[in-house]
């Protein structure tokens, strides 16, 4: 993982902050998203379902990796930085790491959530690098499937095709929805059996090296994709560096009317927000005030009745890359930035 090392320093430096806000006392990372961050995209996952198989303790000292036992071994072999494997410490699979962790006082990583999602939020250059590969993967992944798809094509057998496709590409499919043309009013459409159809959306959230990338894709028939291109924009527009989360929620939100939506139209689905770590880091509200930074990826993705867009965006100094792009996909250029659009049966 080249880079990683010199992002773990940083990382530390930002724990050290964290630390002395809350007082000094070790800070406990239990979550996916925190231990990944701050083990440079270590896998901390046998079941996708399943809890962390190990817990930090970040101390003054130095830090203190409890790991299950029976996992120890494939995690020093492939997935910690040596300096990491060096300070396992080894739990019996009967206990829990987040338990063993917390056996001496400290801060659980609960407690100081705001703190760590602010850390987490500037990308360093390794990640960066990794989020950018990711991206660009995930985003092949759903061309190589959907280029060729046919609208008789089973939702369940488009899914499976997407998912084989990211696994081979080492991400892991966190999630794929499917909704054929009997299904487009559903936000969240878990596959069926149904038929793709006339108009179909394929939906990808992949994890690799800890991070995830967000995607929508459209196949079959268009429709007028500027709309809602531009509430993306508006929220797009107020993600700059400096503000905060839930104005640029605000300023998208209030976009629904201005491009011709039921101004009611955002309280139907959530809208995205910041990403990296976890799908949504955090999902965007009228009360999540979380200060905006250069070098944040985000994933905002407005919806209405048969339509949504969404991709994974890096906000750099100079304006926004869209990380899950592929060129052989059909797109439109919106404000200086290339949108996709629906891919045509075929095309």
């Amino acid at each position: 993982m080249a880079g990683a090392s010199d992002d773990r320093i940083e990382k530390q430096d930002r724990l050290a902050g964290v630390r002395q806000e809350l007082g000094g006392a070790p800070l406990v990372l239990t979550s996916h998203e925190a231990v990944s961050w701050y083990l440079e995209g270590a896998r901390t996952h046998v079941s996708l379902a399943g809890p962390p198989v190990l817990a930090v303790r970040v101390e003054a000292h130095g830090d203190v990796l409890f790991v299950a036992d029976n996992e120890a071994d494939r995690l020093i072999a492939e997935e910690l930085l040596p300096e990491d494997a060096e300070r396992v410490v080894r739990v019996p699979w009967w206990i829990p790491p987040a338990v063993a962790a917390a056996e001496i006082p400290g801060v659980p990583e609960a407690d100081a959530a705001p703190q760590l999602r602010a850390a987490r939020a500037r990308m360093l250059p390794a990640e960066r690098a990794r989020y950018r590969s990711l991206g660009r993967e995930a985003a092949e992944a759903l061309t190589d499937v959907l280029a060729p798809v046919d609208p008789a094509e089973t939702e369940r057998a488009v899914a499976a095709l997407i998912a084989a496709e990211l696994i081979a590409r080492g991400i892991d499919p966190l999630v794929v929805l499917v909704a054929g043309a009997q299904r487009g009013g559903f936000r969240h459409p878990l596959p069926t059996a149904g038929v793709l159809g006339e108009r179909a959306m394929v939906v990808v959230c992949g994890r690799r090296g800890g991070l995830i990338a967000n995607a929508t894709r459209w196949v079959g028939a268009p429709v007028d994709e500027e709309p809602l291109l531009g509430v993306e924009r508006a929220f797009l527009d107020a993600s700059a560096p400096g503000a905060r989360l839930d104005d640029a929620f605000a300023a998208g939100t209030a976009a629904y009317a201005r491009f011709g939506f039921d101004a009611d139209e955002w309280q139907r689905h959530h809208q995205g927000g910041p990403t990296g770590y976890a799908g949504r880091d955090p999902r965007a509200t009228a009360s999540t005030t979380d200060l905006l930074v250069a070098n944040q990826a985000f994933a905002w993705n407005p919806t209405a009745p048969g339509a949504k867009v969404e991709d994974t965006m890096l906000r750099t100094a100079d304006g926004w890359e869209v990380l899950t792009a592929d060129d052989r996909w059909p797109s439109v250029e919106y404000e200086g930035l290339r949108r996709p659009v629906a891919r045509a049966y075929g095309a």
